[in-house]
């Protein structure tokens, strides 16, 4: 390299950075395919589910209407609130609403689990640790569901141990909900349209266009 005059050398260290950039571009779109694969198939149902049951969810409903108009600002401000949100989903023997949950999100995580096997297959998943996370808790859910033939005789220990399972969940999908829900915004409209009215924290949303 000592023999290569300055002005080539700058020229070819400016080629090899753009086409990092363009490589590191094209991967975090695919990437963004994949997540959006998830929400899709499964991700947007699951938070319904288990959105449905939590008590709370009115005390971050309006955080998380997202809207045509939000900013960069808007979805960082909602990161932080969900941040420090207090999931809590009480899960008793007694509860038939609990039992009623876990016994839906049964069907619709063992309906999914190839599915989901094949998304932990893609290499892709390694350039994002969050989604990643998120993905092997819900296939650990899935398993725990799975390997238990009655859900409405468990000792309560058990379902403790599957309420902070399925909070763990609800708490890495909702940021990453958040997460691409921006990524929408910022890129595919007429996608965002779509997320919009059927947003799963809004009881309003409604997918017919009505004038």
């Amino acid at each position: 390299m000592a023999f290569i005059p300055m002005e080539i050398l700058i020229v070819v260290l400016v080629i090899e950075r753009a086409i990092s950039n363009k490589e590191k571009a094209l991967m975090m779109e695919k990437l963004n395919m994949v997540i959006g694969a998830f929400f899709s198939e499964l991700g947007t149902a699951l938070i319904r589910e288990i959105s449905n049951f939590d008590p709370n969810i009115e005390s971050i409903s309006e955080t998380l209407k997202v809207s045509s108009n939000w900013e960069e600002k808007n979805f960082a401000d909602s990161v932080k609130i969900i941040k420090n949100y207090s999931y809590s989903l009480p899960i008793t023997a007694d509860n038939d609403d609990s039992i009623k949950l876990l016994r839906n999100l049964k069907s619709l995580l063992v309906d999914k689990r190839n599915f989901m096997l094949r998304l932990l297959e893609n290499p892709i998943l390694l350039e994002h640790d969050s989604f990643t996370n998120m993905l092997w808790a819900t296939f650990h859910l899935t398993e725990e569901l799975e390997n238990r033939e009655s859900l409405s005789s468990l000792p309560n220990s058990d379902y403790e141990h599957l309420s902070l399972d399925i909070e763990r969940v609800y708490s890495y999908l909702i940021n990453e909900w958040l997460q691409y829900m921006e990524h929408m915004l910022n890129n595919y409209p007429y996608l965002f349209s779509l997320a919009l009215r059927t947003n799963p924290f809004d009881p309003k949303a409604q997918v017919e266009i009505k004038n």
